[in-house]
């Protein structure tokens, strides 16, 4: 079979993506104006009784994703790398917007993950599944991570996040959480295009996973070839921890 030389370069790029790593100082991650973002680190997508298990519970566990968050998580906090938190919430209101959506976002608001009576209390929160994770709450309520105003479909274009980090100094963010192709994709490219370094852990995220459809693959082919750099929770964490070493 030939190969078009258009088929030669992109298969030669994506090869490079895969091994790609945030630009390097001295051998060793530069981690200065770098932060954890961590997407929907929540009950309705990590937990085998959240609403979305059925769809993304395949890949969750196939990935460890819920293990290798705690693990950034853990060493994010061990070596003073600032965190940040983007959820979703839905309100009451929020689902009655018109339903001309597309399939995500209709089945996203028919399974009715995150929801919670308003945004001005937390009655329900506690155990809900807009809540963290249990083995999460330690880091995220800590009060020195940051979470940001809750994203309505995918992306951060409608919450916080950025002036949050712009607000902080950062200009590279790691990203994970939920769920490949739908938030993390979102957020990914939303902040490549306002300027910041974005890598993404591939085996701290997991996706959904419709009958006949890879999400998962889908979303790890767009990382490829999207992201400044693709990596395991394993470099990251031995890059966090190799910058604390050095403070």
């Amino acid at each position: 079979m030939k190969h078009t030389p258009s088929a030669l370069l992109i298969a030669a790029g994506l090869a490079l993506t895969v091994n790609a790593q945030v630009p390097t100082s001295n051998g060793q991650m530069d981690l200065t104006g770098t932060a954890l973002v961590v997407v929907d680190p929540q009950v309705d997508f990590l937990s085998t009784k959240g609403a979305t298990w059925k769809l993304v519970g395949k890949s969750v566990e196939a990935n460890h994703t819920v293990k290798n968050l705690e693990i950034l998580f853990t060493a994010a906090k061990a070596n003073h790398v600032p965190i940040f938190v983007s959820p979703h919430y839905y309100y009451p209101w929020d689902h009655k917007w018109d339903p001309s959506g597309g399939a995500g976002e209709e089945m996203l608001r028919s399974l009715k993950p995150f929801d919670r009576p308003g945004p001005l209390t937390v009655q329900g929160f506690e155990n809900s599944g807009a809540d963290w994770m249990p083995q999460y709450k330690p880091f995220i309520n800590d009060g020195n991570t940051v979470i940001a105003s809750p994203h309505k479909l995918y992306g951060p274009e409608v919450n916080d996040l950025v002036l949050q980090l712009r607000k902080r100094h950062v200009n590279k963010v790691i990203l994970a959480g939920m769920s490949a192709n739908l938030c993390i994709e979102s957020h990914m490219r939303y902040l490549l295009e306002q300027g910041f370094e974005v890598s993404v852990v591939k085996d701290a995220t997991a996706a959904f996973q419709p009958p006949g459809l890879d999400g998962y693959a889908a979303a790890l082919i767009n990382f490829q070839m999207i992201a400044n750099a693709v990596m395991t929770t394993e470099e990251v964490a031995g890059a966090f921890n190799g910058y604390g070493a050095s403070k």
